[in-house]
């Protein structure tokens, strides 16, 4: 009832704006009245939006005139208020110089007016900088930007027509890993490659490109689209967020909850206990023709919802795969994946065996070879191993697991089905409650999940390592204070004792 309600919502819309689109007219650039603006054609969504004007000396008087006019023309197509669409504006050159914060003005008119005001800087072309200070300032609740929590979406325009003198690949990257979604706007000269770095994806959507000042005004019926927000994007996209979606111009990003931290995949969320952890983790998946290839998908997924739980990365944690059944096979090693979207990639490419179930050569091979320097096993770092098994072995699994334990390796052993009781306690380590876990079936596996990724936590000595770094460095510091206390007491007693010889010598 919900989907149908807002598909209705959106025809009516849709309709509405074809019908506005033949009344609305362009304010032209050579106009400067202050004509009460025509009404939004549909409710726009609230936004914090900050426009980034490039005021390069590349851009003509009357150029720089036009660059006014299409801001104060997507001004329509904004409900500007408090409680609405806040907009605030920084132009750059060899400097940025920020005209108006989101908290400067509440009305459209009042921000007319001052884009109207803005007077050319004609210097240099630093885009870069000019992005840095949108994402350090421009958004920062201090200048008017509404708390991450409240979910209003941010969004940059940046209008630049040349090529920057500074870079803006990093920049715009971090800037939009922290929420900012940016549209590039192109004029003339500037190189599509430029924008595509600066723009989000789909570039489709956010990056435009037109041959000079004077066809800008052509990209006012685009962003109308963009802008107007006639359907909720989450709404009708399968985006994939693990926890929240929030609908943005012709887009949407993903939100984690309170607590938990974005993946660089943009859609998965890191079980922030284990964000501080280093450890070497080795799964050992079984791939008997037991399981099947339904379930083999479901064990895959299991991997992933582990991965999504760990801070994998250079200097946290590292994860490698076999798979075995007749035979042991190394699907990726610990020392080839240092991201969570790589590892999950790397899970979902692999290949269904289908044979015997031979859990002893598994855990003898990742003994021998996976917690090896040569496939990337790091010197004094924790050692997990998760095995995973559905049925009973062909071969003996007790004499490995027990000299894989007694060279430090903490193993898992996680039991579906058929899975032998006796079989899965020789592979635990002690305590077995903490270690050792069984469901009826692979439906059920999600319900040792949480349980095993609290325990892969509880596990790593993150946390007395942390402590024991922090005890250490407060007591470095302490010893370092008083040490420049007291060398401060002794160089005032020297000086003393100068004055004191200077006297003594003039007497």
């Amino acid at each position: 009832m919900r989907s149908l309600a807002l598909g209705l919502l959106c025809v009516l819309c849709c309709s509405a704006v074809q019908q506005d689109r033949r009344r609305l007219r362009p304010v032209a650039a050579e106009s400067h009245n202050e004509t009460k603006p025509a009404e939004n054609v549909c409710k726009a969504t609230p936004l914090d939006f900050v426009f980034v004007i490039d005021s390069s000396r590349s851009i003509r008087p009357d150029d720089y005139e036009k660059v006014k006019a299409f801001i104060v023309n997507l001004l329509r197509f904004l409900q500007v208020g408090p409680a609405a669409t806040r907009v605030g504006l920084l132009q750059y050159g060899s400097v940025v110089r920020p005209e108006f914060s989101l908290n400067t003005y509440t009305t459209e008119a009042q921000v007319e007016r001052a884009v109207r005001g803005m007077e050319h800087l004609a210097t240099g072309t630093m885009t870069g900088l000019a992005l840095q200070y949108a994402m350090e300032t421009a958004f920062t609740e201090e200048e008017g930007a509404r708390p991450a929590g409240l979910l209003i979406p941010r969004v940059a325009m940046v209008v630049t027509d040349g090529r920057p003198q500074d870079t803006v690949e990093e920049v715009a990257a971090q800037a939009r890993r922290a929420g900012i979604q940016i549209f590039a706007v192109g004029v003339g000269r500037v190189d599509m490659s430029t924008l595509k770095a600066i723009g989000s994806e789909p570039h489709s959507e956010h990056v435009h490109l037109v041959a000079n000042f004077s066809q800008i005004e052509t990209l006012i019926s685009v962003f109308q689209d963009k802008l107007c927000g006639g359907s909720e994007t989450c709404e009708v996209v399968e985006h994939q967020c693990q926890h929240i979606c929030v609908s943005s111009p012709a887009s949407y990003r993903c939100k984690c909850r309170k607590g938990f931290t974005l993946n660089p995949d943009g859609k998965t969320c890191t079980e922030p206990e284990c964000g501080a952890g280093v450890v070497d983790l080795v799964f050992v998946i079984d791939g008997s023709k037991s399981l099947g290839p339904a379930n083999f998908q479901l064990v895959k997924q299991f991997v992933n919802v582990i991965v999504d739980s760990l801070d994998i990365s250079r200097a946290g944690v590292h994860v490698g795969l076999l798979q075995y059944s007749t035979k042991v096979r190394t699907e990726f090693p610990l020392g080839r994946h240092s991201a969570a979207r790589a590892v999950k990639q790397a899970v979902s490419r692999v290949q269904y065996m289908g044979r015997g179930s031979m859990t002893g050569a598994a855990l003898r091979h990742m003994f021998q070879s996976s917690f090896s320097a040569k496939e990337g096993a790091r010197p004094g770092v924790p050692r997990v191993g998760i095995v995973f098994t559905d049925g009973r072995a062909q071969d003996d699994v007790s004499g490995w697991a027990e000299e894989a334990k007694n060279s430090g390796v903490t193993l898992y052993a996680l039991g579906v089905g058929k899975a032998i009781e006796r079989e899965l306690r020789e592979i635990a380590s002690e305590p077995e409650e903490k270690h050792l876990y069984y469901a009826e079936d692979f439906e059920k596996m999600g319900e040792i999940t949480k349980k095993l990724k609290s325990s892969i936590c509880e596990d790593k000595p993150s946390g007395e390592s942390a402590c024991r770094c922090e005890s250490v460095m407060m007591f470095h510091t302490q010893v370092t204070q008083k040490l420049k206390t007291l060398a401060q007491s002794i160089e005032a007693i020297t000086d003393q004792l100068d004055t004191l010889q200077n006297q003594v010598a003039r007497k």
